[in-house]
């Protein structure tokens, strides 16, 4: 019996995920600085010591900050997916179900959304809903929206043209039932992959809010809010931007990765002999 072999990229990405939330989960208990109160007697201070990471221009331990804005920018990152997942994959499946006049409209006013540039979509929304991260995830998810609709109405096309669901259809079984028996079950996969890549451009998208001051807003340690602080500092403490940096490049690799191995796992088509 062959062996099941994981992508590498699958298990890379997975690994850093896995390690990020178990880190910004254990948090408080791996650093004992307060990420919000600082020490302006450690200012700036260079990493190594008990600042492992060293500290900003406020005397606060960057570690700490980083950890627990690791929880800010998942959980902003996490809601953003599911908001725009499930409104996306909702006007989908109604476009590709109803078709004629419905799917006209719902899929013309997507392309509209998609001709405008993301962050100049999540802008103009925080513009209309104000700043603050409750309202910055709810701008990340609608840039986001267009992209699930049309990946869950192509799957639910393809789905509706089954020979089971066209006599479950003939049969008279109430949409309810159709949707949620025959429909949903089956476009799941590509939507767990492009939730799964979405998440790291929600993340992408809720620092860049962030870094421009539309986002969270300080003193909350969220990555985009840090490397916006540390901006100042470059020449003379270059770590402050540094590692906030490399916390959103990491994870979003992570999440990348790991996106790409789910889609050769769960993707018929793209499976390779041997894998």
């Amino acid at each position: 019996m062959k062996k099941h072999r994981y992508p590498p990229g699958l298990v890379f990405g997975t690994s850093v995920c896995l390690g990020l939330v178990l880190a910004v989960a254990l948090g408080p208990l791996i650093v004992p600085f307060d990420p919000v109160r600082g020490e302006l007697t450690s200012r700036l201070m260079p990493p190594g010591g008990a600042h492992l990471l060293g500290t900003d221009s406020l005397g606060r331990d960057i570690l700490a900050r980083i950890l627990k804005g690791g929880r800010l920018t998942l959980m902003m990152g996490s809601g953003a997916v599911l908001l725009s997942s499930t409104a996306g994959t909702a006007l989908g499946i109604t476009a590709a179900y109803r078709g004629g006049w419905t799917d006209t409209v719902i899929m013309r006013a997507m392309d509209v959304m998609l001709a405008l540039p993301g962050m100049f979509l999540a802008i103009a929304m925080v513009a209309i809903l104000g700043t603050g991260l409750e309202k910055a995830m709810i701008a990340v998810a609608v840039h986001r929206i267009p992209a699930f609709a049309r990946v869950a109405r192509g799957s639910t096309m393809s789905v509706l043209s089954l020979p089971y669901v066209e006599a479950a259809r003939a049969a008279g079984s109430p949409t309810r039932r159709v949707v949620l028996r025959h429909l949903l079950p089956n476009i799941m996969n590509p939507i767990i992959v492009l939730g799964t890549i979405s998440l790291g451009t929600c993340i992408l998208s809720a620092s860049s809010l962030g870094f421009l001051g539309l986002g969270a807003q300080p003193p909350d340690p969220e990555w985009g809010v840090m490397l916006s602080e540390a901006r100042v500092f470059l020449r003379v403490a270059p770590h402050t931007a540094m590692f906030p940096g490399l916390a959103i490049a990491i994870t979003v690799l992570g999440l990348n990765l790991m996106g790409d191995g789910l889609r050769d796992i769960l993707d018929p088509r793209l499976r390779r002999s041997g894998v």
